[in-house]
């Protein structure tokens, strides 16, 4: 498989969505609902002060505590920030 481009910026959006900005160029919005409703490990993002502070980090996004997202979940999970609304 081949590797993903790394995030050269990332904001939180409304609700859990993430905009993503690649170095390829490409600006994609990834839909964290799920994972922040449904999953443990990303309890801390329903705080919303929390969930703004997302950071790149290579090719993936993490948060202070160190929750991350698979690169690939990101990159091929997520919608072109155009279709974003």
């Amino acid at each position: 498989m081949e590797s993903t481009p790394d995030i050269i910026e990332v904001k939180a959006l409304k609700e859990y969505f993430i905009y993503l900005k690649y170095a390829n160029g490409e600006e994609k919005v990834y839909d964290m609902r799920s994972l922040a409703e449904n999953i443990a490990y990303f309890s801390k993002l329903k705080d919303r002060k929390y969930f703004e502070n997302v950071k790149p980090r290579g090719d993936t996004i993490e948060w202070a505590n160190g929750e991350d997202v698979a690169p690939e979940s990101l990159y091929f999970n997520s919608i072109s920030a155009e279709e974003f609304k």
